[in-house]
């Protein structure tokens, strides 16, 4: 890969290191803030963005880690700003075209499903406004915004769908059960100082790219994980701070674990269920010819929903 490239375009993600790096001198800022407290022993801020192509590579590991570790963490969704608009971008590339090829490689190395051909379609002029509709959202409800942010995710990188235009945010959050009329007036009001409020705190953190993770527990002790990295490390930063947790079992079986997440790729079942992932594509193909689950189908892999 091209390192000027890489280095000067967020949009162009660094696969060895899985991050989404901004444009910045700005140096790592240590974290000093007050941990806000809650019921969880540990929380963790996730610094994102909508069209993060990293962020959606480490999909399968948060969904596992929520499985074993959801009673004692609380993921906080932060978004960063990846994309502000394309005069940002400088000296890595000049258009939007330019991105179609990375997508498509980034998707072979995560091995979860993305169409670049998105940036030759119908490209995104910025990150911004999905961002601001998934902070509408969230005053709404932290859980629905959560599945609104899996919706617009699935959009992007299936589904090539421009997650700038209001009609596909709006069909995002009907399906997720939100109410779309308010997500409207959030998203044109308080919503954008929620997000200004995102990316301030982005800077305190000192985040340079995504996706970035915090874990902190309620005494102050943090782990921070970089990029995308094997679900070991996830695992790791907790039991680092809290040695003594001991993770849930969960039932494995297609059923339970389609009825916790309405949507799996290969990858995220082969992760969440420990079926090889060779087997895991052909046990989700047995189920989708069975009438069981939808598969929906892109050039670049497939992903397979509950019916």
């Amino acid at each position: 890969m091209n390192t000027e490239t890489s280095n000067t375009n967020p949009l162009l993600c660094d696969i060895e290191t899985g991050m989404c790096e901004m444009t910045s001198n700005e140096t790592e800022v240590l974290i000093t803030k007050t941990v806000q407290s809650n019921d969880k022993l540990i929380r963790v801020v996730y610094f994102t963005d909508p069209i993060c192509s990293s962020c959606w590579g480490i999909e399968p590991q948060l969904r596992k880690l929520k499985l074993e570790y959801g009673q004692f963490i609380e993921i906080e969704y932060r978004m960063g700003g990846l994309l502000p608009d394309w005069s940002y971008n400088s000296g890595g590339i000049s258009k939007p075209a330019d991105v179609a090829h990375h997508w498509d490689e980034v998707s072979i190395h995560y091995d979860m499903p993305i169409d670049g051909d998105l940036w030759l379609e119908d490209p995104l002029n910025s990150s911004y406004p999905p961002s601001i509709a998934f902070k509408a959202a969230q005053l709404q409800d932290e859980i629905k915004a959560n599945l609104f942010m899996r919706e617009i995710r699935e959009m992007v990188f299936l589904q090539k769908k421009n997650i700038t235009k209001w009609e596909h945010l709006a069909t995002a959050a009907k399906n997720v059960g939100l109410n779309v009329a308010q997500l409207k007036t959030d998203f044109e009001g308080n919503a954008k100082e929620l997000f200004n409020e995102d990316l301030i705190l982005a800077k305190d953190y000192g985040v340079r790219g995504f996706p970035t993770i915090f874990f902190i527990d309620n005494k102050g002790k943090k782990e921070t994980i970089y990029g995308s990295k094997p679900y070991a490390f996830y695992e790791t930063a907790i039991l680092n701070i809290q040695p003594t947790i001991v993770k849930s079992e969960y039932s494995k079986n297609w059923e339970t674990l389609f009825s916790k997440y309405n949507s799996l790729t290969a990858k995220e079942f082969s992760v969440l269920s420990g079926t090889p992932r060779i087997e895991s594509e052909i046990v989700l193909n047995e189920l989708s010819d069975a009438g069981k689950l939808e598969k929906i189908t892109t050039k670049n892999g497939s992903m397979w929903k509950r019916k």
